[in-house]
């Protein structure tokens, strides 16, 4: 009939007849309704009244009627697998005009998973200009892009190697190697333009570089592969997440270190012989000019 307002809360007013006067079915008999003709008439003459099955609440989903299904994946089975699992079956057995959401967890990680490529992407975009803007260059900021592909290999080898999922761990763990991985290339990069800088070769400045830089890229590397092995072989509390971002890292980190020893020196030298094909003094057209005065 109305609502009011109490203290902070809001308040519906119902006008209904008390208890013991619509306890039965037959008490119907007892409300009246106007008819068209203007004439009060009881309702019992118009409905009829038969026992029946409903359920207590009726749950609905988006003002539509639905059923609420809870489940959990079995062990060894991870829960991107069992969403799409479900899915498949829902597409499958569902008749057209029924359909199915997602939500709570289930909503956030079907919705989180699509965005981890899109981070993944950006991530790659940021450090790509940030190397483009200090080596004021294009070409060398790729040279050093190019190394995190190896990373991602070893990562999702080991993973595969233990039994893990991409899961959202390994996830972080994939954006972490993006900035590992660079790390080791940055450094023969660098030393090798800084060579460059003072007239040596392409070949020679890039092979001293990675002599030079040797150790500091193996002494980091194997120090941050040793912190990084509590995580690999975590026990207690969290440990699945642990050993899903350690063994991420750790795979990543050390298929990137000892293949970019090798890869980057030789994508150095192919980009730069592209690059002095491109700086090379347009040909030779057969034009000469001569002095006014020459005859």
């Amino acid at each position: 009939m109305n609502d009011f307002d109490l203290g902070p809360r809001s308040y519906r007013v119902y006008a209904q007849a008390e208890s013991r006067f619509r306890d039965e079915p037959r008490d119907l008999g007892a409300v009246y309704v106007r008819s068209q003709a203007g004439a009060l008439a009881p309702l019992d003459n118009f409905v009829r009244v038969a026992p029946g099955t409903a359920p207590p609440v009726i749950s609905h989903y988006d003002l539509y009627r639905s059923v609420e299904l809870d489940g959990t994946p079995a062990p060894g089975v991870s829960s991107g697998q069992a969403i799409a699992t479900m899915e498949a079956v829902a597409h499958k057995v569902l008749p057209p005009q029924i359909g199915f959401e997602w939500s709570g967890l289930s909503w956030e990680e079907v919705r989180a998973g699509h965005q981890a490529l899109i981070i993944f992407v950006l991530g790659l975009i940021v450090v790509f200009l940030v190397l483009s803007a200090q080596y004021e260059s294009f070409a060398l900021p790729l040279i050093i892009i190019l190394a995190v592909p190896l990373a991602l290999l070893g990562a999702l080898v080991a993973q595969r190697l233990r039994g893990f999922n991409n899961d959202v761990f390994c996830q972080i763990g994939l954006l972490m190697l993006v900035g590992l991985a660079s790390k080791n290339a940055i450094l023969i990069v660098e030393f090798a333009e800084q060579l460059r800088g003072r007239g040596a070769s392409k070949v020679d400045a890039v092979t001293e570089a990675a002599m030079l830089r040797l150790r500091p890229i193996l002494m980091t590397s194997l120090a941050f592969l040793i912190g990084i092995l509590p995580l690999v072989f975590a026990s207690g509390s969290g440990a699945n997440a642990r050993h899903s971002l350690g063994t991420t890292l750790f795979g990543g980190l050390l298929l990137s270190t000892v293949l970019n020893l090798f890869f980057t020196p030789a994508l150095y030298v192919m980009m730069e012989a592209a690059r002095e094909r491109f700086r090379r003094s347009p040909p030779d057209n057969g034009i000469k000019l001569a002095h006014p005065e020459t005859p």
